[in-house]
């Protein structure tokens, strides 16, 4: 059974910067299109980024610009660089498979962003 472990979360100040990482077991990871997804309190889980086997990215509007999402298949992770954050990025962060969610959700990784 595949497993996802996030790790790298903290607080960190409005502006500040955060990498956070996720580490998956089984071989067939490197095959996988990967996404970053978070949640905050109250709100439904959301997709943040996505990446391919091959590199390829994409990016909710609301962190373009500020979030880069990339990935190394010879140790299995996927990694998420987070700079300029704000209030609002405040979330729980997983990752897991795109498009379809097809792996159980690791413990995910808080991401929280005050002053």
């Amino acid at each position: 059974q595949v497993q996802l472990v996030e790790s790298g979360g903290g607080l960190v100040q409005p502006g500040g910067s955060l990498r956070i990482s996720c580490a998956a077991s089984g071989t067939m990871f490197s095959l996988n299109t990967m996404g970053w997804y978070r949640q905050a309190p109250g709100k439904q889980r959301e997709l943040v980024a996505t990446i391919t086997s091959s590199g390829s990215s994409t990016y909710v509007d609301s962190v373009k610009g500020r979030f880069t999402i990339s990935r190394d298949n010879a140790v299995n992770r996927v990694f998420l660089q987070m700079n300029s954050l704000k209030p609002e990025d405040t979330a729980v962060y997983y990752c897991n498979t795109f498009p379809r969610v097809s792996l159980n959700w690791g413990q995910g990784a808080q991401v929280t962003v005050s002053s």
